[in-house]
């Protein structure tokens, strides 16, 4: 009889990016069971809350290390007992006790005193300045709720998550990635019209197309959960090569705008995940300061943004605009705010440049808009228009968008227009089909040597203002249509349109009698 050796079979080494997926998919399964969540877009801010604190504690404990060899005298941020290492780290602190130390207000610890709770704690944090990462954090925990209501698949949650190593560089790198794709996979099942993902494709063609550089400022007055700051600081990050460049990246280069709680904090989170130690983010409504109180210390060289649009702002923000640019679409009401923040040209620096999103409406509406419309024309070179496709922004809105590309320092004489339209087998975009990043690269080949094509023409200034004068009326019509491409039907002026209906109707009805008289 033969002798039959045994293989071993080598263990194959998990990676980390099969380990960090492992880790958050356990977490939501464990969320799943939990009856106080409904939904990712419950269980995503209870992830990000529970790793933004285990992020934070990493961080100070870097920050630790660093202080004992610089000689220097470190003071943490957090301090006991309400450090990730102090709480979180205590398997024996779970159920209600555990549910009790992060929701209540006060809490009987085990020595028998009361002291306050973890979120209370955290909620009123504040630093001398009021500019410190303290008061990020109160800011951060202030629009927080813990939603998870059984204590027991709490405390596994967070044992999950003491398995990521935020100090780990390679596992940093590989978090934010899959941060980020949660974060599109939530926004896309929430269907909440109010925050549009702007497509990563759309979002690194803005960046790319204005070219921010080491010493520049970049702003986003909405930044919703941060995609134009993440991409622009990765940009930034590739000039960095020096430590006095790495320093003024971090801080003196990003800054952003977010009103609503949840997508400040994811927003926070997707930058620290992405490298950025003290994202600079306001956390109040960016046009809530008069326009006219805007001074050139607050403004900008660079403005990358999707405003929101189609919704109103109370009457107070109103108030801080001119009396005949008020209005109550939202996105011409940040349009105004861009045109202010950015940094006039001067023998010393370059005007400042922005690249926006809007919807179609926003280039034919007339009123106030047209007058809107006229000060962009005048006082900024609007260089740029890109036409994209239907179902771009999928399945948030099928209206179709533009990017507007503009500068501060002359007026506009002249505009380009780029019409990008999705691919011949389809007739516009979806969630499951939807826009890629090389099908901007004809675009960007286009965009320093520009020529007329079937996608590519130019108007003049003059040819899309219609100003009356003696009747007080003006219209600025920046919808212009394509005169290059072949269209399967002719346009025809709606008047034109109406008198040939008219017309064939006479004939029809000619034609019908001679046929009664035939009879």
């Amino acid at each position: 009889m033969s002798k039959t050796t045994k293989i071993k079979k080598e263990a194959k080494q998990e990676t980390p990016t099969q380990r960090l997926s492992s880790i958050v998919k356990s977490c939501r399964d464990l969320m799943r069971k939990d009856k106080g969540m409904n939904g990712d877009a419950d269980r995503l801010p209870m992830l990000t809350w529970i790793m933004f604190l285990k992020f934070l504690d990493d961080n100070e404990q870097l920050q630790k290390i660093n202080a004992r060899l610089t000689g220097e005298r470190y003071k943490p941020t957090i301090e006991k007992p309400y450090r990730w290492q102090d709480w979180a780290m205590n398997i024996n602190l779970t159920g209600d006790d555990l549910l009790a130390f992060v929701n209540n207000d006060k809490v009987i610890f085990v020595d028998g005193k009361e002291r306050n709770g973890l979120f209370y704690y955290l909620r009123h944090l504040q630093s001398e300045t009021g500019t410190e990462r303290k008061d990020v954090i109160a800011n951060v925990f202030r629009g927080v709720t813990n939603r998870m209501i059984n204590g027991y698949l709490l405390r596994d949650v967070i044992n999950k998550i003491n398995g990521i190593h935020f100090t780990n560089n390679e596992e940093l790198n590989t978090l934010s990635h899959l941060y980020e794709s949660i974060l599109k996979e939530m926004r896309d099942a929430s269907g909440d019209a109010g925050e549009f993902y702007t497509p990563r494709p759309v979002v690194k063609f803005m960046v790319e197309m204005l070219n921010p550089a080491i010493g520049e400022t970049i702003l986003d007055p909405a930044s919703g959960t941060g995609g134009f700051l993440v991409e622009a600081f990765e940009h930034l990050k590739r000039q960095a090569l020096t430590i006095e460049q790495t320093k003024i990246l971090q801080e003196n280069s990003i800054i952003g705008g977010e009103a609503k709680p949840l997508p400040y904090l994811l927003c926070q989170m997707n930058l620290l995940l992405h490298g950025l130690n003290y994202p600079n983010i306001d956390n109040g409504n960016s046009l809530r300061f008069p326009l006219k109180d805007i001074g050139d210390s607050e403004r900008v060289n660079v403005i990358l943004t999707n405003p929101p649009f189609g919704g109103e702002e109370e009457k107070g923000i109103l108030n801080n605009f001119p009396e005949d640019k008020k209005t109550s679409e939202t996105a011409l009401l940040f349009l105004q705010l861009i045109m202010r923040k950015l940094k006039s040209k001067s023998i010393k620096q370059k005007g400042g440049r922005a690249a926006i999103v809007v919807p179609n409406g926003t280039l034919f509406a007339d009123g106030v808009a047209a007058k809107i419309k006229k000060q962009l024309l005048e006082d900024f070179n609007m260089h740029t228009i890109v036409r994209l496709g239907e179902g771009v922004f999928a399945p948030y809105t099928d209206i179709p968008c533009n990017l507007l590309f503009f500068e501060q320092g002359t007026s506009t004489k002249e505009i380009w227009y780029y019409e990008l339209l999705p691919p011949a087998d389809r007739r516009k975009y979806s969630k499951t089909r939807p826009i890629q990043a090389e099908e901007f690269e004809p675009v960007k080949t286009w965009w320093n040597n520009r020529t007329e094509s079937e996608n590519a023409w130019s108007v003049s200034v003059k040819d899309v203002f219609k100003e009356d004068k003696a009747a007080n009326t003006l219209s600025i019509n920046l919808d212009q249509k394509n005169p290059n491409r072949k269209s399967d039907f002719e346009y025809r002026d709606p008047s034109e349109l109406i008198a040939s209906i008219v017309a064939k109707e006479k004939e029809i009805m000619r034609l019908m009698n001679e046929i009664k008289f035939v009879q």
